[in-house]
C-alpha cells in the first residue's frame, strides 16, 4: 500500500494506515524499495498483508476485521466526505482504489469493504492489473466490518515493456486542442524568428553600407562627422553589469538549467522514466549536480569578463542560488506537511542525503567549471574598448520605457507555451528588466489564475505546496530564459560590433 489522501488535493497525501484499515495475516513481501525520487516525492510503501502468490486464484476471502468504534467511523465518515482515495502497487504496477462514498443525502456513509483483483500475466511476468472495489457496508458505530479480497488471473498479449502504456493518455493526440498547440507553438517560433532575422539583416545593411561609406572617407572628412546608430555606443555597449556577482551567477545558473532540461527531456524520450516511481525526479537531480560544471564555467567566465575580483564568493552563490531557492522552499513545506502528518514530509536521512549532495557533489564540480571559465575564456577580449566615462542616454518616450520593453518582449514568448502550460501546467516566474525573463513573471500570475478558476483545491498545506513550488519552478524557467536570452544577444552584439571598423 502507499497513500491515501483527497481527491481534489492530490499532493495532500498520508499512509495508508493512518486511516483505520486492518492488515493481513502475512508479515513479510519479497520486494519493495525506495530510492531518493520517491523519498522526496512522498511514497510510503507499506506492506497490506493480502496473501498473493503468482497464477494462484483466491476466492473471495475475509483478511482482517475491523472493530469499528466511534472514532474509527468519524476517522472514515471524514475520509468519505472529502472524497479519499488510495494507491498500492502490485509489482511496480499502481492501482487506485475510493475509500467509501455517502448517500445522496449525505447522512449515512458506507466503506468499501471487498478489494477484487484481477491480474493479468504474459508467460512468468505481470502485465496488467485491474482493481474493483465492492462490498458496501454502512458504517454504524460498535459494530465489526469484515475486510476481503479476491485474485483473478488471466492471459494477457501485453509485452512486459508495454505495460505501463496503459497508464499514459492514447487519446492525447486525438484532440484538436493539442495539434492546435503544437501548429500553433511551431509557427509562433517560426514567425518570431523570421521576423526578427528581417528587421535585424535589413537595419544591419543599410548600417553596414554607411559605415563601409565612412571608412573610404580621410580623416579630416571623418572627424567632420558624428557616429550614428548603434555604432555610437560601441564605448558603453560592453560596459560591466551594476551588480557583476549577482548578474553572473544568475547567467551561470540559467545555464545549467538549460542543460539539465534538455538532457532529462531527451532521457525520458529515449528511457521510460514513467515506469518506475520517483525516477524523473531522481534523473533530474543526478544530472542538475552532473552539470554544475556548466553553472561554474559560464558564471565564473562571465565574471571575470567584467573584472571582478572576489570569484570564490560568485562561486558559492553561482552554486548554492537554486539548491537554496529549492531547499528553502521544500523545508517550509515540510514544516506544514509535518504538522498535518503528511507523507509529502521529507524524511530527516533524505534531508541529509540532499545536504550532501549540495556540498560534496555540487560545490566541488561547480569549482571545477568556475576555475575552467576564468582561466579558458575569462579575459575580457571585446571587440571594441569601454569608455572611461559612461555615455548620458538621452529621454525616452513612454513606448521605449524599460517596463513596457518588458511586458511586450514576453507577450509572444508567452504565447507560444501558453497551451502547453495550460496541458502540462508549467509555470514560471522571474522579472529581470529584460523581456527574456518575463514569460516567467506572466506565468506566475498565470499559476495564479489557474489556481482560483480550474482547481478545487484548498486548505493550508495544498495552497502552499502548490504556490510554494510553482514559484520555484517559475523562478527556475525565468532565470532560464534569461540567461538564454542574454547569450543569444550577447554574441549577436559581439558579432556586429566585430565586423565594423573602430577606432
Amino acid at each position: 500500500m502507499n497513500t491515501v489522501g483527497p481527491y481534489h488535493n492530490r499532493q495532500e497525501t498520508y499512509k495508508y494506515f493512518s486511516l483505520p484499515f486492518c492488515a493481513g495475516s502475512k508479515k513479510t513481501i519479497s520486494h519493495y524499495h525506495e530510492t531518493l525520487g520517491e523519498a522526496l516525492q512522498g511514497v510510503e510503501l507499506e506492506f497490506s498483508g493480502l496473501d498473493i502468490k503468482f497464477k494462484d486464484e483466491v476466492m473471495q476471502t475475509t483478511y482482517c476485521e475491523i472493530d469499528l468504534d466511534k472514532a474509527k467511523r468519524d476517522a472514515f465518515v471524514y475520509a468519505i466526505k472529502n472524497h479519499y482515495w488510495y494507491q498500492m502497487y502490485i509489482d511496480d504496477l499502481p492501482i487506485w482504489g475510493i475509500v467509501g462514498e455517502a448517500d445522496e443525502n449525505g447522512e449515512d456513509h458506507y466503506l468499501w469493504t471487498y478489494k477484487k483483483l484481477e491480474i493479468g500475466f504474459n508467460g512468468n511476468r505481470i502485465v496488467d492489473v485491474n482493481l474493483t472495489s465492492e462490498g458496501k457496508v454502512r458504517l454504524i458505530p460498535n459494530t465489526r466490518i469484515g475486510m476481503s479480497y479476491s485474485v483473478k488471473w488471466k492471459r494477457s498479449d501485453v509485452k512486459f515493456e508495454d505495460r505501463f502504456d496503459k497508464y499514459l493518455d492514447p487519446s492525447f493526440f486525438q484532440h484538436r486542442i493539442h495539434w492546435f498547440s503544437i501548429f500553433n507553438s511551431f509557427m509562433m517560433v517560426i514567425f518570431l524568428v523570421g521576423l526578427v532575422s528581417m528587421i535585424l539583416m535589413r537595419t544591419l545593411r543599410k548600417d553596414y553600407a554607411r559605415y563601409s561609406k565612412e571608412e573610404e572617407m580621410d580623416d579630416m572628412d571623418r572627424d567632420l562627422g558624428d557616429e550614428y546608430g548603434w555604432k555610437q555606443v560601441h564605448g558603453d555597449v560592453f560596459r560591466p553589469s551594476s551588480h557583476p556577482l549577482i548578474f553572473s551567477s544568475l547567467i551561470g545558473s540559467g545555464c545549467q538549467i538549460f542543460s539539465v532540461s534538455l538532457i532529462v527531456i531527451i532521457v525520458a524520450m529515449v528511457e521510460d522514466l514513467y515506469t518506475e516511481r520517483g525516477s524523473m525526479l531522481s534523473t533530474a537531480i543526478f544530472v542538475y549536480a552532473a552539470t554544475s560544471p556548466v553553472n561554474g564555467y559560464f558564471g565564473g567566465s562571465l565574471y571575470a569578463k567584467q573584472g571582478g575580483r572576489r570569484w570564490i564568493k560568485q562561486m558559492f552563490i553561482g552554486a548554492f542560488m537554486i539548491p537554496a531557492m529549492v531547499c528553502g522552499t521544500a523545508f517550509f513545506i515540510n514544516f506544514i506537511a509535518i504538522y498535518y502528518h503528511a507523507s509529502r514530509a521529507i524524511p530527516f536521512g533524505t534531508m541529509v542525503a540532499v545536504c550532501c549532495i549540495c556540498f560534496f557533489v555540487i560545490l566541488p564540480l561547480n569549482l571545477v567549471g568556475t576555475i575552467l571559465g576564468r582561466n579558458l575564456s575569462g579575459q575580457p577580449n571585446f571587440p571594441c574598448r569601454v569608455n572611461a566615462v559612461p555615455r548620458p542616454i538621452p529621454e525616452k518616450k513612454w513606448f521605449m520605457e524599460p517596463a513596457v520593453i518588458v511586458c511586450l518582449g514576453g507577450i509572444l514568448p508567452f504565447g507560444s507555451i501558453f497551451i502547453e502550460m495550460y496541458v502540462l501546467h508549467l509555470h514560471v516566474f522571474l522579472d529581470y528588466r529584460c523581456g527574456c525573463g518575463f514569460p516567467g513573471l506572466r506565468s506566475c500570475s498565470y499559476v495564479s489564475c489557474f489556481f482560483l478558476w480550474c482547481f478545487r483545491m484548498y486548505g493550508l498545506f495544498q495552497t502552499s505546496f502548490y504556490f510554494g513550488y510553482m514559484a520555484v519552478f517559475s523562478t527556475a524557467l525565468g532565470i532560464m530564459c534569461g540567461a538564454v536570452g542574454y547569450m543569444g544577444t550577447s554574441a549577436f552584439v559581439r558579432k556586429i560590433y566585430t565586423n565594423v571598423k573602430i577606432d
